[in-house]
């Protein structure tokens, strides 16, 4: 006798149960690649932090590692959100995947004119929102010389229409991040925090 073996029905997958589980995994990698870029740029300040350290002692550019396109210039401290970043030499696509970027064709922080640091939103300067007028600015350059600043006012301009002026008459700063903050695709506009140098700005 011979025997049928019996066929299990196929089970059919419920649309619903497939979207939502389409759903999760996206969410799941998406949030794995914000978490790998925060720890990126967080593990990344540490050794900024020490290449900048032995930039100060030599006075030379030191490399936080042997194929980076830039090196630490400054370190951008805010005393009252108690957050500091080291700022490269650039604001190249891999440069500011690790820190801020000292634009280039603006003066360095201290010198006549207005020097511009540019940074990400989500990383480096997720603080920018937090900043208010009278803010301290602390920026060490490379070269051993603090200049501190004192933020006078934010602005949102496009990117290509921002009114920033690299000769102006004095002694500028501009932190520079993308509009809106909370946002997490590009867009054309920026979120300036523009500041003064201390003295300038307390009119002596």
């Amino acid at each position: 006798m011979t025997a049928t073996a019996a066929v299990a029905p196929r089970r059919r997958i419920n649309p619903r149960v497939a979207l939502a589980a389409t759903l999760v995994l996206a969410g799941l990698w998406f949030a794995g690649q914000g978490l790998w870029i925060h720890a990126k740029a967080a593990l990344a300040q540490v050794l900024l932090e020490r290449a900048f350290t032995a930039s100060l002692a030599s006075g030379q550019p030191v490399k936080p590692w042997p194929w980076m396109d830039s090196w630490p210039v400054a370190r951008i401290a805010v005393p009252r959100l108690g957050r500091s970043s080291i700022a490269l030499e650039s604001v190249s696509g891999q440069a500011l995947a690790f820190g801020p970027g000292h634009v280039s064709g603006t003066p360095a922080a201290g010198e006549p004119g207005t020097a511009v640091y540019a940074a990400h939103r989500d990383t480096q300067f997720a603080f920018l929102g937090q900043m208010r007028r009278g803010d301290e600015i602390r920026v060490t350059r490379r070269d051993g010389v603090v200049a501190r600043f004192r933020v006078t006012g934010t602005r949102v301009v496009t990117w290509d229409a921002s009114g920033i002026d690299a000769a102006a008459p004095g002694h500028h700063l501009v932190l520079s991040t993308c509009w809106p903050l909370d946002a997490v695709t590009p867009g054309p506009l920026r979120y300036l925090v523009e500041a003064e140098r201390a003295d300038e700005a307390a009119g002596e």
